[in-house]
């Protein structure tokens, strides 16, 4: 950051997504049941009994929190959106200069995404199974952090810090992109460490954007 480097004008914090992130213990031991099976068998190769002897709950208890083993697939996927979005909120709340804004948005994204692997590779083999209500939910999720993270590109290029040769939803869509094709190929007990690796990407997407290389 600069002295002379402008600040993003404040804003409305980002909305949170509809529903409450589950928090109870019996609720979290369903879902991370429910999670571990989904990734060992599949969807459809794991029963709603298996789940329950996993969690070490009643049938019951399962109903009693959950609708369905679609319901259980959209928790885990609302788990790890609604944690990324309360991040980009807390970012924006900070009101940094653009290029810290954009550097801690997308560092603290791809570090959210690393850690919580096993959610986003099951969410994103699984997907097609949610019904059309909750699809819905998930991609209005996806486009209020795509149309926020666009709109700190587009202001560091309004402010004279970005470059404004590439549109900022195509930066957009390169930089969230990379971050949704994680569950491809990001390795945890890979030769590089979530955080370096944010940091690169960061850095790369930062370097693209720099208003004096141009």
């Amino acid at each position: 950051m600069t002295e002379t480097e402008p600040t993003l004008a404040p804003g409305p914090p980002v909305p949170a997504s509809a529903a409450p992130v589950r928090a109870s213990a019996v609720e979290r031991r369903i879902l991370d049941a429910a999670l571990t099976l989904f990734a060992e068998r599949g969807f459809d190769g794991t029963s709603v009994q298996g789940i329950v002897e996993a969690a070490a709950v009643t049938k019951g208890a399962l109903y009693h929190y959950f609708d369905s083993k679609d319901d259980l697939l959209y928790e885990i996927y609302h788990s790890l959106i609604a944690r990324q979005l309360a991040d980009l909120g807390e970012v924006l709340a900070r009101g940094l200069p653009p290029r810290e804004a954009v550097r801690a948005v997308l560092a603290g994204l791809i570090r959210s995404t690393a850690e919580h692997i096993d959610e986003a590779k099951v969410f994103s083999r699984e997907m097609h199974r949610l019904d059309s209500a909750r699809m819905r939910s998930v991609r209005a999720d996806r486009r209020r952090y795509h149309v926020t993270f666009r709109g700190l590109i587009e202001q560091g290029q309004r402010d004279g810090v970005f470059s404004d040769a590439t549109p900022a939803e195509t930066v957009t869509i390169v930089a969230l992109g990379m971050v949704n094709q994680m569950p491809s190929w990001y390795r945890a007990d890979g030769p590089k460490t979530a955080g370096r690796l944010a940091d690169e990407v960061a850095g790369f997407v930062l370097d693209a954007l720099d208003q004096r290389r141009v």
